[in-house]
């Protein structure tokens, strides 16, 4: 038997739990394992010291690299205010207010949350991921009854 979610403040900040466990493990084992390549890899017969300690530099940064992507995956939110939603997604930001959201839901198939916005555009809310089952369900509720909340407090 589960236990049941503890209820969260209305401003609490939304972030994926299953999608960013498993970033941070794999950014983790991105640096172990290029890491450990970098530092064992024997230097093959005929190359330069120079080149091979090169080649191990090269392959340790990219394990670096890799995981500082997917430790910025790791650290995607969705940050309300009483003022608006800041979205911060995988490769951008954006500072909504909220009389320019109309509403929130899963589209389609879409992996995360999307906002439907009054300028027809949409917006994914990656911090609202569907791997996160009921959990996600009542965190795009959350959002909405906060959309709710201040379109009907300025009349929009």
């Amino acid at each position: 038997m589960t236990s049941p979610q503890p209820r969260r403040a209305p401003y609490d900040t939304f972030r994926p739990v299953v999608g960013a466990w498993v970033a941070r493990g794999m950014a983790v084992a991105c640096v172990l394992v290029f890491g450990a390549v970098a530092l064992l890899s024997p230097m093959p017969l005929g190359q330069s010291p120079e080149l091979h300690l090169l080649n191990r530099v090269a392959i340790g940064l990219l394990g670096v690299l890799g995981a500082a992507f997917l430790w910025r995956y790791a650290v995607i939110r969705a940050v309300p205010s009483p003022a608006g939603l800041r979205v911060v997604n995988l490769v951008s930001t954006r500072e909504l207010e909220w009389a320019q959201i109309l509403r929130v839901g899963f589209s389609g198939g879409a992996p995360w949350a999307v906002l439907e916005l009054t300028d027809t555009e949409e917006l994914a809310v990656m911090a609202i991921q569907r791997s996160d089952g009921r959990r996600a369900q009542q965190e795009a509720s959350r959002l909405a009854a906060l959309i709710e909340h201040h379109h009907r407090g300025t009349g929009a």
